[in-house]
């Protein structure tokens, strides 16, 4: 019986990535829950170049990075692919998983650090970059078609985590009036039984989301918590 472990964090969408490609897949795996503050030796062992989550461990091999994980997955585990078997359409899917890796995923966070001017500010970049999501979604209900493939699995951050916490911190960075194929495609992500199995509950998500993704936003938004708290002593 082959061996396979996941090294991640409950709360952490890129550990989600792999868990929505394993169970895609058919694949049974072991969950390590690891510690954000306190890595364990054995993440530190299998990734020691990032020192990060993910890490999936196969028949004691790791593979890290969660991009690269999700191919090795979808190369070693043929059944459900998650990439196109056309070339171009392969090819295509890579680009637009790396545009959100690389363009979409950081120009929303910095809008969790920013306030005031410089939130408008973040807030029209972040809005240009999405705009070509939108665009390349139209007449689809996923961005691989009619089944969820690649670029949603890496997309899942936009269609859950942050929605989440951009409804809890009053932003509005990504909406329906905005966005209307984007926000439709993050509807029926999120609802897909494949995937809703492994997000963390809405009212749990910032109490467990991890301490280095805490911009000015979240800050703010737990000292009035705490503050409402005392008041009500």
């Amino acid at each position: 019986m082959e061996e396979v472990k996941l090294f991640g964090h409950p709360a952490s969408p890129f550990s989600c990535r792999v868990e929505i490609a394993l169970k895609l897949k058919g694949v049974h795996y072991d969950f390590i829950a690891e510690d954000p503050s306190n890595k364990s030796p054995q993440l530190l062992q299998y990734n020691p170049v990032h020192k990060k989550i993910p890490v999936l461990l196969h028949n004691g091999k790791p593979i890290a990075e969660s991009l690269v994980i999700l191919e090795y997955i979808d190369e070693v585990w043929k059944t459900n692919p998650i990439l196109p078997q056309n070339p171009h359409e392969k090819a295509k899917a890579r680009f637009w998983a790396n545009y959100v890796e690389e363009k979409c995923l950081p120009a929303l966070f910095k809008t969790f650090w920013s306030v005031g001017e410089q939130y408008d500010k973040d807030k029209a970049e972040a809005g240009e970059v999405l705009k070509f999501l939108e665009d390349e979604l139209q007449g689809k209900k996923f961005f691989g078609g009619d089944s969820i493939g690649l670029v949603d699995i890496v997309a899942n951050f936009m269609a859950f985590w942050f929605r989440t916490i951009q409804e809890a911190l009053g932003l509005d960075v990504l909406t329906k009036d905005n966005f209307p194929k984007l926000w439709e495609w993050a509807e029926n992500y999120v609802n897909c039984s494949d995937i809703n199995q492994f997000l963390p509950p809405k009212d749990k998500l910032i109490a467990i989301f991890p301490p280095p993704y805490m911009g000015q936003h979240l800050v703010a938004f737990f000292q009035s918590r705490l503050a409402a708290a005392a008041a009500a002593k």
